[in-house]
């Protein structure tokens, strides 16, 4: 197993990400003198039910438990133990959802909580080389990059996919992944009983990627409620397989009222879905999903993603506040630089003291600058931070 980019672990954590992106793995090769229980075993699932206490009895004074949302009130015997100075704990989870639960006690302030996304572009072959978006790459080595961004694209970031050198094998674990992972586990761990309902909304995100989404407008097309959509937008966004993009406003409390967009934590489940979209809308949920990933691991302090919409309807696809500047992001498939890229962001004005920067990443591989919009390739998001 290579290098995560993650920040590496302190005690009493929990790391929550999908399935299949190597949170087992990171733990044990980090922590090799902790003892492991994972929930995914019935013994110990019926035990951490039954006499938890026994559970932490039989174990050292460090333990790692993995897929502890199977069963959130053993966080309960964990904080006991926590609190008591009896144990060291490291937890993972695969769906935050449970653990979030108001019945769920959610150890706040007792533990440090991680994301593991799937594995950013090139992340396999090392550290980061680059900042995207203030470091200019060489140009062969944007070229080298460019000619890995179709399959990138295609096959997304799972560490098991990203060692597979065959596509046959590839396509192959991605459909695994889509009817283990994607659909039977989850609808497991979090009682969903209508999965073809689940697939359809699955489908049905894939197929709005680059579009708002309104919920009401929904129900009648894949034959659900409101109510149970909405249930099953939490369980994919608490199991790291979406992530939404908020309405930008310049009010704080506004921020989440509007609709907003969703789109895949990876490619890959785009891919495993069999999903017929535009090259635009692949190219902006895989762009969106790399920034995503690296905003989850620490790289930008930001707290969420937003999109901006003008009272004219002129769009931004990209907003990334931090804390004193806040980035204007267009995503365009062009190979030239063209002044046609940045006609919204020429328009597009803060109203607040943060400095402002306006970027368009677009497909070829020069650096420009007109009116002070920076034009990145895409291509520099490989290996880069």
């Amino acid at each position: 197993m290579f290098s995560r980019w993650i920040p590496p672990i302190k005690y009493n954590s929990l790391i929550l990400g999908p399935r299949r992106v190597g949170k087992t793995t990171l733990l044990k090769n980090q922590f090799p003198d902790f003892d492991y229980v994972t929930l995914d075993d019935f013994d110990f699932l019926q035990l951490a039910k039954t006499d938890p206490k026994s559970l932490m009895n039989q174990t050292s004074n460090k333990l790692i438990i993995d897929e502890i949302q199977r069963h959130p009130e053993l966080t309960i015997t964990v904080k006991k133990y926590l609190d008591e100075k009896q144990k060291i704990f490291l937890l993972t989870g695969s769906n935050a959802l449970k653990l979030l639960d108001q019945n769920a006690d959610t150890l706040a302030a007792r533990i440090q909580i991680y994301h593991l996304p799937t594995c950013c572009w090139g992340e396999e072959l090392g550290p980061p080389t680059h900042r995207i978006f203030f470091d200019e790459v060489p140009s062969l080595k944007l070229k080298e990059a460019q000619r890995l961004l179709d399959e990138a694209m295609e096959f997304g970031g799972f560490p098991e996919l990203v060692t597979l050198k065959e596509q046959k094998e590839k396509y192959e674990l991605l459909k695994k992944y889509r009817d283990t992972y994607f659909l039977r586990d989850l609808t497991q761990m979090v009682n969903i009983e209508n999965t073809e309902g689940l697939l359809a909304l699955l489908m049905f995100i894939g197929k709005a990627i680059c579009s708002e989404f309104e919920i009401s407008k929904l129900g009648k097309e894949i034959g659900l409620s409101t109510p149970t959509i909405k249930k099953y937008l939490n369980v994919l966004y608490y199991s790291d397989l979406i992530f939404k993009l908020y309405g930008y406003q310049f009010g704080p409390a506004k921020r989440f009222i509007k609709s907003g967009k969703y789109y895949f934590a990876d490619n890959g489940i785009l891919t495993s879905m069999k999903i017929k979209l535009s090259e635009g809308q692949i190219l902006e949920n895989f762009v969106l999903s790399e920034i995503e990933k690296r905003r989850k691991i620490g790289f930008y302090e930001a707290n969420e993603l937003y999109f901006y919409k003008s009272v004219s309807g002129a769009e931004i696809d990209l907003i990334l506040e931090l804390s004193d500047e806040v980035y204007a992001i267009e995503i365009k498939s062009s190979k030239v630089i063209d002044r046609r890229d940045a006609k919204h962001l020429f328009s597009f004005f803060l109203q607040s003291d943060k400095n402002l920067r306006k970027f368009v990443l677009y497909c070829g591989t020069e650096y420009g600058e007109i009116e002070g919009v920076r034009f990145i390739p895409i291509a520099s998001i490989f290996r880069g931070q």
